[in-house]
């Protein structure tokens, strides 16, 4: 069976091991216990076990189990029933019935209440569940998946998780190896993900020289697959050659390998600054709301990276509030 693999991209062996996981389980009904590190790219796994299950033209319905308030999440998982609760004006499905025949993904499932495990359980052995406020059973005719960053093992050891529901949710482990550990991969994602972004932006593809490559080969990596797409697509805005070199890398990787990232050259101007011209806007082929845009941008990473992601030092160094750097970082998707 050939894999469809959701943009899964990496020839190194530790993936090549995942992938033959993938290629055995995914035709079974088995529930999977996918972890990994923050940013490793858990929830593309999972879709691509559901893409390769008997299951693929039916739903797949993912919940983020840390992103809800728990109050909240047994309505999202179960649905509820007109009256059940305050505001609660009509009935609603929940996750598991709109995933009928197909998969629930529980994301960062470690993250659930204690007290909604016991029916997740429910849901696993009996293969049924009722709505908030309803006495209808309704039948779960779904694969689960469950993802976490967690150690489950441990989190069971604190009294934080269930024994019998990490037990049931644990037939088929997967785990999805950090960026460190996956070798060459690292440089086929960033040339993707430069590639990707040069076209969203329609500037010229940019090249990475060899040092910076070997930066890059040699960076630890503590955000994974997410830090390095975020860096990429700073540099497809911020590099101003088409060539990345090792000085165009964040402050952050050159602090990783214990070495001092070189300063600029200072620019010889008049009064000690340089007031972007007409000839700017021509050069880079802006408008000028767009070059705008980049420069506010560039300042905002300048100050990130020298307050090393401390936002209240950030906003000191730019002169606004914390609260409205916040907001700028959140309108361009800066990662925080």
């Amino acid at each position: 069976m050939s894999l469809k693999l959701d943009g899964i991209i990496g020839e190194s062996r530790a993936l090549q091991d995942v992938f033959k996981v993938l290629q055995k389980v995914a035709p079974t009904d088995s529930t999977v216990l996918v972890t990994g590190e923050s940013g490793t790219g858990k929830e593309l796994l999972v879709r691509a076990l559901h893409r390769n299950s008997k299951r693929a033209q039916h739903p797949f319905v993912p919940i983020n189990c840390g992103a809800i308030p728990k109050e909240l999440l047994e309505s999202e998982l179960f649905g509820h029933e007109k009256g059940a609760f305050t505001h609660a004006v009509r009935s609603r499905p929940g996750r598991f019935e709109l995933a009928q025949g197909g998969t629930v993904f529980l994301d960062e499932i470690g993250e659930m209440d204690l007290s909604l495990q016991v029916k997740i359980l429910r849901v696993l052995q009996e293969r049924e569940f009722e709505r908030v406020g309803g006495t209808k059973t309704l039948q779960a005719d779904v694969r689960v998946v469950a993802a976490t960053n967690r150690d489950l093992e441990k989190e069971v050891e604190a009294g934080r998780f269930r024994e019998d529901l990490f037990y049931r949710l644990n037939v088929i482990p997967m785990h999805l190896p950090p960026l460190r550990e996956r070798g060459r991969d690292i440089l086929s994602l960033a040339s993707h993900f430069l590639g990707r972004f040069c076209t969203d932006k329609d500037r010229q593809g940019l090249n990475l020289s060899e040092q910076a490559r070997d930066m890059l080969m040699r960076y630890s990596w503590p955000g994974n697959v997410r830090e390095l797409e975020n860096f990429m697509e700073r540099l497809s805005i911020l590099c101003e050659s088409d060539e990345i070199v090792a000085e165009d890398l964040p402050e952050k990787i050159w602090r990783d390998m214990g070495e001092e990232k070189p300063s600029p050259e200072p620019v010889a101007v008049e009064a000690g600054f340089c007031w972007p011209t007409i000839e700017h806007l021509k050069e880079h082929d802006m408008p000028l709301k767009e070059f705008l845009e980049a420069v506010e941008e560039r300042l905002l990473r300048q100050a990130l990276d020298m307050s090393s992601g401390v936002k209240n030092q950030a906003a000191e160094i730019l002169g606004i509030k914390r609260t409205t750097l916040i907001e700028k970082l959140k309108k361009k998707k800066i990662d925080m």
